[in-house]
């Protein structure tokens, strides 16, 4: 499935927590697409959430789109990311909830710090969320689009 570590670029995180800072006090959120477990480009989508300050939804019509170029041989959907404007990087029960067992990753950022987790049937937190370590490399190549 996945390795124990996700693979991202600084320029990508920045943007992330760009996102979030923007967005708050609301939560951003949007699309991680990649190879196996190394982010190569995020997506930031509408949050289109009736409640924004507290939950997220991402757009579906972006989502949609995503999935349909993935199927037909386009980039893959690894996970998604979203922000909590309250400060922690952990994940909610309310996520726990939303989350698809897939197994697909949650990158989770504050602004300022980030988390990643994977989405499982038999996680370690709300029995949906198992911790995976951020390795944050240096790197010019691989950049976030919005």
């Amino acid at each position: 499935m996945w390795a124990m570590t996700l693979i991202i670029s600084s320029a990508i995180l920045d943007e992330l927590h760009r996102y979030a800072n923007e967005a708050a006090p609301e939560e951003a959120c949007g699309l991680l697409f990649g190879e196996g477990n190394t982010v190569l480009r995020a997506l930031q989508t509408a949050n289109v959430a009736e409640n924004r300050q507290h939950y997220f939804e991402i757009d579906p019509a972006a989502l949609i789109a995503a999935e349909r170029t993935m199927r037909d041989g386009g980039e893959a959907i690894i996970g998604y990311f979203h922000s909590h404007p309250s400060g922690s990087v952990e994940p909610s029960e309310t996520d726990a909830a939303m989350a698809a067992p897939d197994g697909r990753i949650w990158l989770i950022t504050n602004g300022k710090e980030a988390a990643a987790w994977q989405a499982g049937a038999c996680g370690e937190i709300f029995e949906r969320f198992t911790p995976i370590p951020l390795d944050c490399q240096s790197t010019n190549s691989l950049t976030a689009g919005s």
